[in-house]
């Protein structure tokens, strides 16, 4: 099956959830990985699932991922399978009630992502997907990119 996974990363975070999704899916050239600025509409032919990712910022997607996202054609992803996730701090470990309350409000960078590759005419095969970062530029929280690979893996058994 061939596989896209298109990301942006500020801190390297995001970068290594794509990677760890990637390989869950399969290998070159069945599964690319790329980021959002190299990701060219060429790679969409063919493939079977896109899978599309970005840090959260300012409770929204990069502006790079916006972008790209807006340049997907509508039903460009007819019949394709997609998915999206993002990274993101979590509202407890920051202790502030007013960014629960703006995060609850607002949301994070998956759910825009996933509507927009929902509207190029992809199909999702899961709801939108929030990792973990132990602070706002990382690392990772621990068995973060091991549960990516498990999403993944979910991604194209079910």
């Amino acid at each position: 099956m061939k596989a896209l996974v298109v990301y942006d990363s500020v801190f390297g975070n995001t970068e290594q959830i794509a990677r760890a999704i990637g390989d869950a899916l399969g290998s070159a050239p069945d599964v690319v990985v790329t980021r959002v600025g190299d990701a060219r509409p060429d790679m969409l032919t063919g493939a079977a699932l896109v899978v599309v990712g970005s840090p959260t910022r300012a409770f929204r997607p990069t502006p790079a991922t916006v972008d790209w996202l807006k340049g997907l054609p509508e039903g460009s992803l007819s019949g394709v399978s997609v998915a999206a996730f993002d990274t993101r701090i979590s509202v407890e470990d920051t202790g502030s009630r007013i960014l629960g309350f703006m995060a609850r409000l607002f949301g994070y960078a998956a759910k825009p992502i996933a509507d927009r590759l929902t509207k190029a005419g992809g199909r999702p095969v899961a709801e939108p997907e929030g990792f973990y970062v132990a602070d706002r530029e990382g690392p990772l929280k621990e068995g973060e990119a091991e549960r990516a690979a498990a999403w993944a893996r979910a991604l194209v058994s079910g």
